[in-house]
């Protein structure tokens, strides 16, 4: 499990929800270039849906899964660095920048996986009779 403990990890996924919130919000209105409005939305896009992973970690640690845990961080520093880097190249930072984007796709996917494999420690259910 991180080090943090689970309210901080929520309390950050928030945060990142409402910048989302905000970075499409600004491209939806505050900004005329199409290629702007489209690193604006693909970023709050994939930061959103990245927020509300982290609360499936808590989710899944709630179930017994307590390594989901070890996710959120690889969700949150994605949102930073893939988002992050849609948004600087939105607002005019230089080309090189966007090498950066893979890197968060990474922690993205390596997130997904620690999630995954968290789940396995859900002891099953029994089933209902019948």
């Amino acid at each position: 499990m991180s080090r943090l403990p689970p309210r901080l990890w929520l309390s950050l996924a928030a945060i990142s929800g409402a910048i989302a919130v905000g970075a499409g919000a600004f491209g939806a209105h505050g900004v005329a270039d199409p290629t702007a409005r489209s690193l604006l939305s693909t970023g709050a896009s994939y930061q959103m849906s990245h927020a509300l992973a982290v609360f499936a970690c808590a989710a899944v640690a709630a179930l017994g899964g307590e390594r989901a845990w070890s996710a959120a961080p690889l969700f949150l520093a994605g949102a930073a660095l893939f988002s992050g880097s849609l948004y600087a190249l939105a607002l005019g930072a230089p080309r090189w920048i966007g090498a950066v984007t893979p890197i968060g796709g990474l922690a993205f996917i390596a997130g997904w996986i620690v999630l995954a494999f968290a789940t396995r420690a859900i002891a099953p259910r029994p089933a209902p009779p019948v």
